[in-house]
């Protein structure tokens, strides 16, 4: 689809970041991203594909570029915010310090680049206090810091 990520790895080609993150955490020693346990993975699942499949998408440039001129903004927007309210209302019965508890997971990694995407669309993302909170707390980790979308040699410049 010539679309990013996409990670060469242990002589395969993955791409989509919830395979590729998922892989990594089956296959690599580390903080584990999914929990133990089966209803707390599946709250973490549920977020992230809510922010994957249900509103990131939707900012992808390729999107964008065929909204053309103004309409890009106000079409950013309205699914960022749309998503958040309903995230915003299901953080409400599953986080902790972060998405899932006190424990970074697959779900936190998916949260920090949508809010990224929120502050280049100008949304107020005030309105989101839970979401705030938790991004803030990600942020104060070193491996958040250094691999934010803003650091990165591709990041898109301003819509």
């Amino acid at each position: 689809m010539k679309q990013v990520p996409a990670l060469a790895i242990d002589g395969i080609i993955l791409s989509q970041s919830l395979a590729i993150i998922q892989y990594l955490d089956e296959t690599r020693p580390g903080p584990r991203l999914l929990p133990e346990d089966a209803k707390k993975r599946a709250q973490v699942r549920m977020i992230s594909d809510h922010i994957t499949s249900g509103i990131q998408p939707l900012q992808n440039l390729h999107v964008l570029q065929k909204l053309g001129g103004e309409k890009k903004l106000e079409w950013a927007q309205h699914f960022i915010i749309n998503g958040f309210q309903a995230l915003e209302s299901l953080l409400q019965y599953t986080a902790g310090r972060y998405c899932v508890g006190d424990e970074v997971t697959m779900a936190d990694l998916c949260l920090v680049p949508q809010v990224y995407n929120a502050e280049r669309f100008k949304v107020d993302i005030a309105q989101f206090p839970t979401i705030v909170k938790i991004n803030n707390a990600l942020l104060d980790l070193n491996a958040f810091r250094i691999s934010h979308p803003s650091c990165q040699p591709d990041t898109p410049p301003e819509p």
